[in-house]
């Protein structure tokens, strides 16, 4: 029983892992969308949507069963929490990749306003944050997931940096600039949430591996366990 109850978690980890690369692709396939103005790529990211969603239930579904059959305690039970909580946070992700690609379709047909340089550079953030929390979950490690919670703040720096570019530099300047500058502004909003989920991940993570709460207490992301 307990050999089957291991496979069992291995295929969950699998899972999980689907559909963060699922939810990776996805947004970086909405940020190309948005960089080349390629309303038929971005209409790809909308459609592949059904499909995460779809995941997104079966690990439910997944984890409520092993709870269910085999009555998880301590260790087992918090990777099985946390694999629900990390569902959420995934398919959360998903869904912000179909924003970003939403707001590529606005801008189809006009001209750009100006080369995106910082707005990848935060999808490439969030991104590799997301893959990495994906990957802490994976191997248990609390320290890679600390990594990703202390990589929030340049998030946030990014996201600024397209904000006070995008109204100080051409929507204060020329307001005819503003149906070309929002859907920018709001696709680095929606990146930064993917960021901000990622951190969520990686603080259950710590938590699922330290039994340590480190949400809304950062001072604790300096301490290890046995301190």
């Amino acid at each position: 029983m307990e050999r089957h109850f291991d496979e069992e978690l291995r295929e969950l980890k699998g899972a999980v892992m689907r559909l963060a690369s699922l939810a990776r692709q996805a947004l970086m396939k909405a940020v190309e969308s948005l960089k080349d103005r390629d309303p038929a790529a971005a209409r790809g990211v909308v459609d592949g949507d059904a499909a995460l969603d779809a995941l997104e239930l079966e690990i439910d579904e997944k984890c409520l069963d092993l709870i269910a059959r085999h009555q998880p305690m301590a260790r087992d039970l918090r990777f099985i929490t946390t694999a629900i909580k990390l569902n959420a946070e995934l398919e959360r992700i998903g869904d912000l990749a179909v924003d970003v690609a939403q707001r590529a379709l606005e801008l189809a047909g006009k001209p750009l306003l100006k080369p995106l340089v910082d707005i990848p550079r935060l999808a490439e953030l969030a991104a590799r944050m997301t893959g990495e929390a994906t990957e802490a979950f994976i191997n248990g490690d609390a320290e890679l997931a600390r990594r990703v919670v202390l990589s929030d703040p340049a998030a946030d720096a990014l996201k600024r940096a397209v904000e006070k570019e995008l109204i100080e530099d051409y929507m204060m300047k020329d307001g005819s600039t503003a149906d070309r500058a929002v859907p920018l502004l709001l696709a680095a909003r929606h990146l930064e949430r993917v960021a901000d989920h990622a951190v969520s991940m990686a603080e259950d993570i710590i938590y699922m591996v330290d039994a340590r709460v480190v949400r809304h207490h950062p001072e604790a992301l300096g301490q290890r366990p046995e301190e």
